[in-house]
């Protein structure tokens, strides 16, 4: 889906460097956006996500009240490489300072993500999450589980009300049973036109992998409104002889599907958000503050954390046993491996996969949906614990680690490669939420 924005103009459409500004911007967004005709400023305009000035005269500043009368927002992109032109910084400040907001992005990157996020608004109200479980937080960890807010009602209400998507709920163990229906030859043959690298995992391990990515691409293509899915894959492990990592990878590859471990509706709906806007590799994984000491070492089956400067800023992070689960397309490093943890089945698989190090951004949107929680830190590196839950984790060193223990919403972050605050804080505003950067 693309946003629909319209040109306007001051003085006149054929002004050849308002025309080749909008001959430009179509061709940069191209994949962002369907640019419509041309209108001039104060006409009643044709349905739109947003208007965009590909030229600013001196004339904004005597006609600010048909500036503000627009009834959608606003984006200056004048400059020929598709972001403003630092000529027009004064005016942008002048409507600013009588309270009209404006879109003014300094890059490329920045207009495509304000694009992105306003086809963004309109899409989730056409979409659709699905989510298999049964009874969640009844089952394995129970003590553990029974605290998320994701599995609450006020969640998924939340959800729809603030951005109209809606989750629909099927039974995590009737897939299970329809899966071990399927035939090994069938997914042998499915395997065999994937054959991405993998270790240690039996022929049955791998079957069974497969087997449950073939009912979920059946259950996902059922109903056409699915653009993201999880499962409730550890808290009621006992309803699969596998886990769903290699599968949600391959769903990706095929249909850009958003997926999110252990069913987090609230994670789906931030990775469906960051992804959709961002275009940026991202994963979801346990944040282990080194500030949390023996709660997060025990909780990973580790002695200490890795030797680092200022450990009161540093993360570990780990989820399944390894870093996190992402498609091989974002990592520098991916192979699957037998299971780690102890609460799914031994016939169960995950993913050893690494971003590259460098800049890294976790977001999170809060439990009221109003704000979303930013840090920018480096990856510096990966440590490993034989014989632990965490075989393979990140280390993350951010800003500082006391300001996000007073604001963590979740153990659950995402984590994308890069640092995204600018593209993230106009994200924001299209949305109706607010950032706060930890």
């Amino acid at each position: 889906m693309k946003a629909r924005l319209i040109p306007l103009y001051f003085q006149s459409a054929d002004d050849p460097e308002f025309r080749g500004q909008c001959e430009k911007l179509e061709e940069l967004l191209r994949e962002e956006a369907d640019i419509l005709e041309p209108r001039p400023l104060g006409s009643t305009l044709p349905e739109a996500d947003a208007v965009i000035f590909p030229q600013v005269l001196g004339d904004a500043y005597r006609r600010v009240e048909e500036i503000r009368a627009i009834p959608v927002p606003i984006i200056i992109a004048t400059s020929e490489f598709g972001m403003v032109n630092m000529w027009d910084w004064e005016i942008v400040n002048y409507l600013r300072g009588r309270g009209i907001q404006v879109f003014a992005p300094y890059t490329l990157d920045l207009t495509r993500s304000i694009v992105r996020a306003f086809a963004l608004r309109k899409e989730m109200k056409e979409t659709s999450f699905l989510l298999f479980q049964d009874n969640p937080g009844e089952g394995m960890q129970a003590s553990i589980f029974k605290r998320f807010f994701w599995w609450e009602q006020e969640c998924i209400e939340r959800v729809r009300q603030k951005f109209g998507v809606q989750a629909v709920k099927k039974s995590f163990k009737a897939l299970g049973e329809k899966a071990k229906s399927i035939s090994d030859e069938k997914a042998r043959e499915v395997w065999a036109r994937w054959n991405w690298p993998i270790e240690g995992l039996s022929e049955r391990a791998i079957l069974s992998a497969i087997k449950i990515y073939l009912v979920l691409k059946e259950e996902v293509e059922d109903i056409p409104s699915v653009k993201g899915a999880g499962i409730n894959c550890l808290n009621e492990s006992f309803y699969s002889d596998t886990t769903p990592c290699l599968a949600w990878c391959m769903l990706f590859v095929e249909k850009e599907l958003i997926w999110a471990c252990e069913g987090d509706l609230m994670t789906l709906l931030t990775k469906f958000i960051l992804y959709r806007t961002l275009r940026q590799p991202i994963m979801m994984s346990n944040v282990y503050p080194f500030l949390m000491g023996q709660a997060a070492l025990k909780h990973e089956r580790i002695a200490n954390f890795p030797e680092v400067t200022e450990p009161e800023n540093h993360l570990l992070i780990a989820h399944c046993g390894y870093f996190g689960l992402m498609p091989p397309s974002f990592a520098s490093n991916w192979v699957v491996r037998p299971k780690v943890l102890a609460i799914v089945d031994e016939n169960a698989h995950a993913v050893d996969a690494r971003f590259p190090e460098g800049p890294v951004t976790l977001v999170k949107l809060d439990s009221t949906l109003e704000k979303i929680f930013l840090v920018e830190g480096i990856l510096e590196g990966y440590a490993q614990y034989p014989g632990s839950d965490c075989r393979n984790g990140g280390i993350i060193r951010i800003p500082s680690g006391r300001r996000l223990m007073a604001h963590l919403p979740s153990h659950h972050m995402l984590i994308l490669t890069g640092h995204h605050g600018a593209a993230l804080e106009n994200v924001a505003k299209v949305l109706g939420v607010t950032v706060e950067e930890l």
